[in-house]
């Protein structure tokens, strides 16, 4: 049963709407948002309680909580705004419309744009513009029971509770106690005998994909943010981080697929925005394209020559396309992973050309056969003549998909742009020179 029905089941008003939606999953409310009317969405808005209101909102797309804070009262939207986690608040801020900012801030509170003002300082796509500024901080010199007191008071008005940090009067980060250790600590103990200083922090200029791998790579739940001179500056928090490897994947995907622009859902884009995405690429290998055309007529004396040369010219590009898409997703997911990195060139390349060779020498022998065997049926000679084509095209194709993102990466631009449409490009041309190029010297075209 959809949303929908169960809606009209329960009905849009009443004590039975708050009821059944005082026991309904989260996940349930996001599966079937998008069936709703905007009508329909505000009434299950306004039965949630305030804490799964705020957690509804922050999962919905901005354009979608636009409508749903423009429709509330001044008092409710101050009540939901308050609510939010101010990391949360501040990219709602950053993505509205002018005229909703203003009508937002207005309905602030004082807390809430001070902590706002101070994250807009910092670059959206830096670690300190993942960060939330509410964090429980404590100084050395008070005991286990001191510390465990300031937990209990001051648990509700942060978003996570897992570590203590403790900072001295600058605010400089001394070090970290995890709860667990905290609850272990015998009470008399004073926060320095348990704290652990070697803790993992990034700085504030660190970019977010790197502050993500970071967090990922050593398991933690929050992972401080710090300023050039030491200072706890606040926390990223591991929701926010899946947030951002959702959305450097979802961005990788366009570059791999030949589009460009922001991570953003579908539906929530226009028909001009899809346009904005897709044309620029898609103009540039089109006129990449066209040096194909240029090939063909460089070499039509040979094809007039061995008018069966034509027949395989799909074959050709699209396995030396395919090859060295292969290489060029391996190696664009090994540098992302950092299984890979640009100093492995070497290795790579001599791993590369061995795969070249087995792969071209497994796919010549294939065409070999099916050109003999199968209609047009050419003789033995010009079969081979193809095989070795095919042989070399694959080899080059392997080595240039491996080898082209290393390079570009190397020489600090994203690797993501020798995706599959570009490699298979730039491998169509260089594919049917070699293939032009085999056929003449050992056809004597």
């Amino acid at each position: 049963m959809d949303l929908r029905e169960q809606l009209n089941i329960h009905g849009t008003t009443g004590e039975g709407l708050k009821h059944w939606l005082a026991d309904i999953p989260l996940t349930e409310l996001l599966n079937g948002w998008d069936s709703l009317t905007p009508q329909e969405e505000l009434q299950i808005f306004m039965g949630l309680n305030l804490a799964t209101k705020a957690d509804l909102i922050t999962e919905l797309s901005y354009s979608q909580q636009e409508t749903l804070i423009t429709s509330l009262s001044a008092q409710n939207a101050r009540q939901l705004l308050a609510e939010l986690e101010p990391d949360d608040l501040t990219d709602f801020l950053q993505a509205v419309s002018p005229e909703v900012r203003k009508s937002v801030w207005n309905n602030m509170s004082e807390e809430s744009r001070k902590e706002s003002l101070f994250l807009l300082r910092f670059d959206e796509d830096d670690a300190a513009g993942l960060m939330t500024p509410r964090y429980l901080a404590v100084r050395a010199a008070i005991t286990v029971s001191q510390a465990l007191n300031f937990v209990r008071r001051n648990a509700k008005a942060v978003e996570i509770v897992y570590s203590l940090y403790v900072v001295d009067e600058l605010q400089r980060l001394q070090g970290v106690v995890d709860l667990k250790t905290l609850l272990s600590a015998d009470d008399s103990l004073t926060v320095r005998q348990i704290m652990d200083t070697h803790y993992i922090s990034v700085r504030e200029d660190t970019d977010q994909e790197e502050a993500a791998r970071i967090l990922e790579t050593y398991d933690l739940v929050s992972l401080p943010v710090l300023d050039s001179h030491n200072r706890l500056l606040g926390l990223i928090t591991f929701d926010d981080i899946i947030d951002v490897i959702r959305e450097e994947h979802t961005e990788d995907t366009y570059k791999m697929v030949a589009m460009q622009g922001k991570a953003e859902r579908y539906l929530d884009t226009s028909v001009w925005g899809q346009v904005k995405k897709r044309v620029p690429w898609l103009i540039i290998l089109l006129l990449l394209g066209t040096i194909t055309t240029s090939v063909l007529d460089h070499y039509e004396q040979s094809i007039l020559g061995a008018a069966f040369l034509i027949l395989f010219i799909p074959v050709i590009t699209q396995t030396g396309g395919n090859s060295g898409s292969q290489s060029a997703t391996l190696m664009i997911r090994g540098l992302a992973t950092e299984e890979i990195h640009t100093r492995d060139v070497v290795k790579v390349m001599l791993k590369e050309i061995a795969v070249g060779l087995l792969m071209g020498a497994i796919t010549g022998a294939v065409i070999i056969a099916r050109t003999i065997l199968l209609p047009p049926g050419v003789g033995i000679y010009p079969a081979l003549v193809i095989g070795a084509s095919l042989s070399f095209v694959v080899l080059f194709s392997t080595v240039i998909g491996a080898l082209a993102p290393i390079v570009i990466s190397r020489l600090g631009f994203d690797p993501t742009v020798m995706s599959t449409p570009l490699m298979s490009t730039v491998i169509d041309v260089c594919g049917l020179t070699i293939y032009f190029e085999t056929a003449r010297l050992f056809l004597n075209l």
